[in-house]
């Protein structure tokens, strides 16, 4: 199985595109400060928030089981699901019912958690994919690349050359306005002929039974208003106690995902039209074990801006295919692990652990120490290659010696000095992508030591 590193190297591969991913990420990741600098209360609703979340988790059952008798009264079906597979066969039931063959859905990283799409066509279901980002990679057959802009590593001309492909759009145009009349025209057809439409949901309200979905396209909204049934998937920790909490949380989300103020619809679902079945599926998909993980509970009070992808050094330089999981960056690297260790043992080492993410965190998800302390974990559960085990355990060793910690620093300059080849060598990965550095003469501590008793 490739790595996080395999699949890299293979993003970094063209330099041009790692750059201009680099770049407009970090444009996003300005425009979010921007916009939390406008409001003085900012860091007060980054710990209202917190505290809000912390209180659902210490009490997530019973909001659950408030939340689904509100729903009931309201006259929507509720359905539990364990994980991803039971999540899917009810999904599958609900279409077969109706006699669907085509559904429209709206961006829901729980779905794609899920593996939804391939075993709803595995089905013969055929489903689109409404919001423009993913409809563009679900055209190149591709996964989302992060979670709010999926197909950030696309750029304009690429994508009129696929709708020229698919949609039949002139041949050389990727003119934004004409390639999203295009996908609007394209996907209207699509919205009309669907029996059954399929949403996520941002936030779910213990107190009423509603819930809200936030896209700025209006797709969730043309889908469910025009289908005869709407289901909407969500997991169990979207859920907030009261509706007074939901304004704390929508000044947070926007802000923090794209530098907006809002998202253009935020949708409040609370009942059935007439005429319509409403249905949603709560999914537990391993939420319940990182519940119960003392050190990784806090994860579970993300609400999916993905902030900590666009300030995240390795995420902008490395891509989120990358990260070979439907939540790809920082975050993603504390969830993956909660539901397979052996296949994601590498993520939390694709880290600097320098703390950004923490620091633009909506919720104060202390995601640069849940990194840390997953890296110790998979050491520990033997998930980690012997190599790195080693050199870790190693490195350990020397720098808690200081005797040993000289000796090592001697060693290394003399043998950047002398015999650099043994660094500078297609074996070593580290000198892949760096120069070695020139080798001191001395370190800092005889330095030091050397100038102090020339000044006594």
């Amino acid at each position: 199985m490739l790595t996080h590193a395999d699949l890299s190297e293979k993003f970094n591969a063209d330099e041009p595109r790692v750059d201009w991913h680099d770049e407009t990420l970090w444009w996003v990741r300005q425009k979010r400060d921007h916009a939390a600098k406008q409001i003085p209360e900012w860091e007060e609703l980054r710990e209202l928030a917190s505290v809000i979340k912390n209180n659902v988790l210490s009490n997530l059952s019973g909001y659950l089981v408030e939340f689904e008798k509100r729903a009931t009264e309201n006259g929507v079906t509720v359905h539990w699901a364990s994980d991803a597979e039971e999540h899917n066969r009810i999904l599958l039931q609900i279409i077969q019912q109706h006699g669907a063959t085509s559904i429209v859905k709206s961006k829901s990283m729980l779905t794609e958690e899920c593996h939804l799409n391939p075993f709803l066509a595995e089905n013969g279901i055929d489903v689109v994919d409404t919001d423009l980002g993913e409809r563009i990679v679900q055209l190149a057959d591709e996964a989302p690349s992060h979670i709010v802009l999926p197909c950030i590593h696309w750029k304009k001309e690429e994508i009129g050359e696929l709708f020229h492909q698919h949609l039949g759009t002139p041949k050389g145009n990727a003119d934004p306005v004409l390639l999203t009349r295009a996908a609007r025209a394209h996907l209207r057809e699509k919205f009309l002929a669907a029996k059954v439409a399929i949403t996520g949901a941002n936030f779910a309200i213990a107190e009423t039974g509603e819930f809200v979905v936030c896209t700025n396209e209006g797709n969730a909204d043309m889908g469910a208003h025009l289908a005869d049934v709407h289901i909407a998937c969500m997991g169990i920790e979207k859920i907030i106690p009261e509706r007074k909490h939901l304004g704390v949380f929508l000044r947070l989300l926007a802000r923090s995902a794209t530098g907006q103020p809002i998202t253009t619809y935020s949708s409040h679902f609370n009942r059935p039209a007439h005429g319509q079945e409403m249905h949603i599926v709560l999914v537990d998909n391993g939420r319940s074990r990182q519940l119960g993980r003392s050190d990784f509970r806090n994860s579970l009070k993300c609400i999916r801006c993905a902030a900590c992808f666009n300030t995240c050094p390795v995420y902008r330089r490395s891509g989120g295919h990358s990260y070979h999981t439907a939540i790809a960056g920082p975050i993603g690297s504390i969830l993956a692990p909660n539901l397979d260790m052996r296949n994601y043992a590498d993520l939390p080492f694709a880290s600097t652990l320098c703390g950004s993410c923490t620091n633009v965190c909506p919720v104060k998800i202390d995601i640069h120490q849940q990194l840390y302390k997953w890296r110790q974990v998979l050491v520990n559960e033997g998930y980690v290659e012997p190599g790195k085990k080693m050199a870790i355990k190693s490195m350990a060793k020397v720098l808690s010696s200081p005797g040993i910690f000289r000796k090592a620093g001697r060693l290394g300059r003399w043998i950047l000095r002398r015999l650099p080849f043994l660094t500078n060598n297609r074996w070593n990965p580290w000198f892949k992508q760096r120069e070695m550095p020139e080798a001191p003469k001395q370190s800092f501590r005889d330095w030091y030591i050397r100038n102090k008793k020339s000044k006594q």
